[in-house]
């Protein structure tokens, strides 16, 4: 049934129970507004939480390498992740639910106030229309009275004996005028009365009716929008249900590859030394003398020393004696399969790095024959310094990548010799970016590996060909043309020891000097 027929009379009813479902679609969008601004701040906290349970630090503690690790980790990747879900609820909560139904809300205000104003229009223009009613019948029962007293009045003239015939006339013909007038008020109040019933009936039958039924239009739609809010608040939540999911599903999945086996042989892997047990220790009979201790059963022989180990540790008693930590390049005081790893790391750095500054010699050399063939694109000259740079990095490089596979091959591991051969030569490159001819090998006979003695014997002199910084720790600046002492051959990782005439020795890269 339509609230015009069964609700004609309840004006204030409707308008109070519009405002209400109005005030209760506003309550709803400050309701799931708050509920964004929970889920928001929900998400923060998860965020933060995540944050502070992640691992930071060196590169080496960020790799995870036990399965308990891994699957932590694991669990706070996927907070961080249900964190990402909780913003976009909120965000979903806000376009869909929030602006959709403020926007709703406002049509809706806009709408009833309209249908109000037309309710006031129609219920003045009634009271207009009585008003005019009322005045009408006031001056229709005046004017009678007044054509009745004219009336009387000419009743009186006519028994009055001193009466003329003149009064009588005058006394009728007012009495005829005041009876027209009332006519004339009579007819006026009639159709005043005709119209006034006329509008009524349209106002209670007609006009109000159909705004009472725009209202409840109105109201139904804004129940409908209402009801879909509530669902959309359903269905939303229940759409981040599949990525909760399978956030759980991952951490499950984590959970169950989490070995503690594995994560054991992963620590001996880590840390084992592959030294032996000591072995028993004698005994010594005092009575009968000590017997001296049989070399052979210990466990650590004495290492065969060379001449640049010897170098570094000179290096490192001076840096030492500063009270500075002194680094160990080589990384012999580690255990020895630690070493190694150390070692093959520190090597596949190396050739990361080096392969980066060979591309970039090459893109330059190319860039200079373009600007040679062209000068309009550029000067070549502009790029010799760049050119000359990243030839000494490469040399440099090429030289520590030397270094440091001579030093895994004589802990046993060769495995990076068999991959390049030719890599423990050292392959020059000089500051025109020309490949240089390789050293030829046993320039010296004599063979440095032994004992040391303090004072080094120069085997031969040698000249600069190129300036030498000697930047690093071990090696020593030099000068072209420079003649400097030669203390110890080339080795295979295309280093020379040499003195200079100050005194000071280091090591110079071998494709640097020319032996005299």
């Amino acid at each position: 049934m339509d609230w015009g027929k069964a609700l004609w009379d309840q004006h204030d009813v409707m308008e109070k129970h519009t405002q209400s479902g109005l005030e209760l679609m506003e309550r709803y969008v400050k309701f799931v507004k708050e509920r964004t601004e929970i889920e928001q701040n929900y998400a923060k906290q998860l965020r933060s939480l995540s944050r502070k349970y992640s691992r930071r630090g060196s590169k080496e503690d960020q790799e995870i390498k036990f399965t308990n690790q891994q699957a932590f980790q694991e669990v706070v990747n996927q907070l961080n992740e249900c964190a990402c879900q909780r913003e976009q609820l909120a965000e979903n909560l806000s376009i869909n639910i929030c602006v959709e139904l403020t926007k709703h809300l406002h049509e809706l205000k806009q709408e009833r106030k309209t249908y109000l104003a037309d309710v006031k229009k129609v219920q003045q223009n009634l009271e207009i229309t009585f008003k005019h009613l009322e005045a009408c019948k006031k001056r229709f029962e005046k004017e009678w009275k007044e054509a009745e007293k004219a009336n009387q009045q000419v009743e009186r003239t006519e028994q009055d004996p001193s009466s003329t015939k003149t009064d009588v006339d005058k006394a009728r013909t007012i009495a005829h005028q005041r009876i027209h007038v009332a006519d004339e008020c009579k007819n006026e109040y009639a159709a005043q009365l005709q119209k006034y019933n006329k509008e009524q009936n349209s106002f209670y039958h007609s006009e109000i009716p159909a705004i009472f039924n725009k209202l409840q239009d109105m109201d139904e739609r804004r129940i409908r929008k209402l009801a879909e809010g509530y669902r959309l608040l359903s269905d939303t939540e229940r759409n981040l249900l599949p990525a909760l999911e399978k956030s759980l599903n991952t951490i499950s999945t984590a959970s169950k590859n989490t070995n503690e086996k594995q994560d054991s042989m992963t620590l001996i892997e880590q840390h084992k030394s592959g030294l032996a047990p000591p072995v028993d220790v004698d005994f010594e009979d005092y009575s009968q003398g000590i017997k001296p201790t049989n070399m052979e059963n210990s466990v650590h022989s004495a290492p065969k020393v060379r001449i640049k180990q010897l170098f570094k540790k000179s290096k490192q008693s001076a840096t030492l004696d500063k009270n500075m930590p002194a680094p160990v390049e080589d990384y012999s005081h580690l255990p020895l399969e630690h070493r190694q790893k150390r070692l093959r790391e520190k090597i596949d750095d190396i050739t990361k790095d080096l392969q980066k500054e060979t591309d970039q010699s090459e893109a330059l050399n190319k860039m200079k024959g373009v600007y040679e063939k062209n000068s309009q694109m550029g000067d070549p000259a502009s790029l010799e310094p760049q050119i000359n740079q990243t030839a000494h990095n490469i040399n440099k490089l090429k030289g520590e990548l030397s270094r440091y596979k001579t030093w895994l091959s004589e802990t046993g591991d060769n495995s990076m010799l068999k991959n390049n051969q030719t890599s423990a030569a050292y392959i020059s490159v000089d500051p025109k970016g020309q490949k240089l001819p390789e050293p030829p090998d046993n320039i010296y006979e004599c063979d440095f590996d032994g004992d040391f003695d303090d004072d080094d014997v120069p085997i031969g002199q040698c000249q600069a060909l190129y300036n030498f910084d000697g930047g690093r720790e071990g090696e020593v600046s030099m000068q072209v043309g420079e003649q400097l002492s030669v203390l110890d051959e080339d080795h295979g990782d295309g280093w020379v020891h040499v003195r200079k005439a100050t005194g000071d020795d280091g090591y110079v890269p071998a494709s640097y000097i020319k032996i005299i």
